[in-house]
């Protein structure tokens, strides 16, 4: 017998327990969206801090699908376009995704959908909205590896997702999606 139970809820999470499975879910969201772009060779890339992890984290411009009131029903693209431009500043003239999956199977129910911008164009200052504080960086691509590891010596850490869209960055060919 199949058994959903809600055993803690927060004003944006739910903890679930199905069939002795404890795991997170989101609420009022649909899907996650995270955002591969560069300009000139060079990876634009959004760092901010993270409580659940106490510390600054690097990742791709990112963020969360359907959770603003009255835009419930927004497609995943509307959503990506919405971040990119929120967190760096930046729009695209074309998305493209590239691949999706679970962030954390075992831990949570999010499925991120990857995204790639083409021909950006800078529209605001970014650096995120309400009490984000996200600092855009564009570092050269010939440089990433140096770059991430001087900025783990630092005490910053790498979101994994992140070497995800550095692989189709350097591939330059998205998954074959059904």
């Amino acid at each position: 017998m199949n058994r959903l139970e809600i055993i803690g809820q927060g004003k944006y999470l739910q903890l679930l327990n199905d069939n002795h499975w404890e795991y997170a879910a989101r609420k009022n969201v649909s899907a996650i969206v995270a955002i591969v772009a560069e300009i000139n060779g060079k990876a634009l890339i959004v760092e901010q801090f993270r409580p659940a992890v106490g510390c600054n984290v690097i990742e791709w411009p990112a963020g969360l699908v359907g959770d603003i009131p009255g835009q419930e029903n927004e497609s995943l693209e509307t959503a990506a376009s919405r971040e990119l431009e929120e967190e760096t500043g930046y729009q695209a003239e074309r998305l493209e995704l590239l691949a999706y999956g679970p962030a954390s199977a075992g831990m949570s129910n999010e499925i991120i959908h990857i995204f790639r911008a083409y021909n950006l164009t800078k529209v605001s200052a970014g650096g995120g909205v309400d009490n984000e504080k996200i600092t855009v960086h564009l570092v050269p691509l010939e440089d990433i590896d140096a770059w991430l590891q001087q900025r783990q010596q630092d005490g910053i850490l790498i979101d994994l997702k992140f070497y995800s869209g550095l692989y189709f960055l350097h591939s330059r060919q998205p998954l074959q999606l059904s």
